[in-house]
């Protein structure tokens, strides 16, 4: 049996990341810059082979994977599946608003009287849970617990069923904060990050029911990509 691997995207960049406003269940479509980035990652992944591909319900994630299999060279082309469980975080009432505005807020919930403040303590996807919970007035945001569930049981069901076929390699586009989230319910001391970039690869090992981080947020496709490109326009 082969290895049973994840490379997990995070989407192009879009309308609102390039704005910085709150992106999670409301949905942008991609920049030029976005989608250029993209299209070389497909082109640094384009000899890979994947038997499976996956992304979130967002439009930013559909198109994601349109652009990175839209390059591969794998023929048949692996099968496709959509799955709501590893879609974004749901910012409620915070959703579209500035990302100032959301760090704003959340501080003031938790006793922090600055952002700065809150990001120099060892806070926690807990409490930043509950935070957005208790703060969103529109009553959209998931509980931590229903958080923990979705996210998880997501991303673990696509492992389990790569590695009930025989193993091999899964490619699944999915969000900046989940991707983050994914990381920290594997392994507790991944801290709370928002710097995992766009058209980023998070590689992932499953065996015997267990997760493995192999390497975070590489953007070395995109580079390899980039490369290609040149050769390719040379």
């Amino acid at each position: 049996m082969m290895t049973t691997e994840l490379y997990v995207v995070r989407h192009g960049k879009t309308m609102f990341n390039a704005l910085q406003r709150a992106q999670g269940w409301c949905d942008t479509p991609l920049t030029s810059k976005g989608s250029e980035d993209i299209h070389y990652l497909g082109l640094g992944l384009r000899e890979m082979h994947f038997v499976e591909a996956v992304s979130s319900d967002s439009g930013r994630a559909i198109e994601t994977m349109r652009l990175i299999m839209g390059e591969n060279l794998q023929l048949p082309k692996p099968p496709y599946a959509i799955d709501n469980r590893i879609r974004e975080w749901c910012w409620g009432s915070l959703e579209g608003g500035y990302d100032t505005e959301m760090w704003g807020v959340l501080p003031r919930v938790l006793n922090f009287k600055t952002s700065e403040q809150m990001w120099e303590t060892d806070i926690t996807f807990k409490d930043i849970a509950e935070a957005v919970y208790e703060a969103d007035t529109a009553h959209w945001a998931e509980t931590f617990d229903v958080l923990c569930s979705r996210v998880f049981s997501g991303f673990e069901d696509i492992a389990h069923r790569v590695e009930k076929n025989g193993g091999g390699r899964a490619i699944v586009v999915s969000h900046g904060f989940t991707i983050a989230f994914l990381l920290n319910l594997i392994d507790a001391k991944q801290p709370v990050r928002v710097d995992l970039q766009n058209g980023s690869v998070t590689r992932l090992t499953y065996e015997e029911g267990k997760f493995t981080i192999q390497e975070i947020g590489s953007t070395e496709f995109i580079e390899k990509g980039r490369e290609i490109s040149k050769d390719i326009l040379a």
